[in-house]
């Protein structure tokens, strides 16, 4: 049996408590569409059903099989505190700074999801996420729609990118970010077999459109459950400073009530290298 939590159910956030339940993974956007599942603080469905979950509102599919079959996730336990902040499109030189000075300050650690091509160009912030003891994930070189590439095309995004950071940061990155969250099954099989593990996120900012610290704030804290990888980014040319500040609301209060910030391979409990 696979339990569905809403994030209605975690919203007065007893992090305290560790909960011993069978669990899925589960993007928390799915719960946007007044489904049937919405009107429930959760909801059971048997392990031989296949389940269609919305994964956002561009219209895609993820079957919840697949989270099954391959090295694939939303979220973290939800029988554990724990947190993931992730930041996604750097680096850059004005946020990825700034969010690593944030990061210090409150003594967290991150991952950070880079574009091949944004590597070249800032080598030295690389390594000072990599040096400062954040863990770097795969975003592809050019952020290209990889449900909408050829097989080839998608290996090598892939591929160029973890020899770029490798040269880098000195690891080859176990972690995947796909852009728009979007990816085929097939691709998903290869990256399994290669050892390489796709986590999606389960708490969008949506930071990338400009919006107040407030806002992201609040998006944060009213949608966050235990085991929430919560979505930012770090993209140059962004406007970002919201994201920035808004991490000097939600570390603390998330702190506060229990929770830990953990990086996608503490809370996977993985290795951060794809070996």
């Amino acid at each position: 049996m696979y339990y569905f939590y809403s994030p209605e159910m975690f919203a007065p956030y007893q992090w305290g408590l560790e909960r011993d339940v069978s669990y899925a993974y589960m993007p928390y956007n799915s719960f946007y569409y007044g489904d049937y599942i919405n009107s429930l603080p959760y909801a059971y469905i048997p392990q031989n059903y296949e389940v269609q979950m919305k994964a956002d509102d561009r219209g895609s599919w993820t079957p919840f099989s697949w989270v099954e079959k391959y090295a694939y996730a939303f979220s973290g336990p939800y029988n554990k505190a724990e947190v993931a902040l992730t930041f996604d499109d750097g680096p850059d030189l004005e946020f990825t700074p700034k969010i690593l000075d944030k990061l210090k300050q409150h003594n967290v650690k991150a991952t950070f999801f880079l574009l091949g091509e944004n590597a070249e160009k800032f080598p030295n912030v690389v390594k000072r996420i990599a040096n400062e003891g954040h863990v770097i994930g795969n975003h592809t070189y050019s952020h290209p729609n990889l449900a909408k590439v050829n097989e080839d095309e998608y290996r090598n995004q892939i591929i160029k990118t973890e020899e770029i950071l490798n040269r880098l940061a000195g690891y080859a990155p176990k972690f995947i970010r796909p852009p728009y969250g979007e990816i085929l099954e097939n691709q998903l099989k290869w990256a399994t077999e290669q050892n390489f593990m796709i986590v999606q996120w389960s708490v969008d900012t949506v930071d990338w459109k400009g919006v107040s610290a407030d806002t992201i704030t609040n998006n944060v804290l009213g949608n966050s459950f235990p085991g929430s990888v919560i979505l930012q980014h770090s993209t140059p040319g962004g406007h970002l400073q919201g994201s920035v500040d808004a991490l000097d609301k939600i570390i603390p209060q998330l702190k506060t009530k229990g929770a830990r910030f953990v990086t996608l391979p503490s809370m996977f409990q993985t290795s951060k290298e794809r070996k």
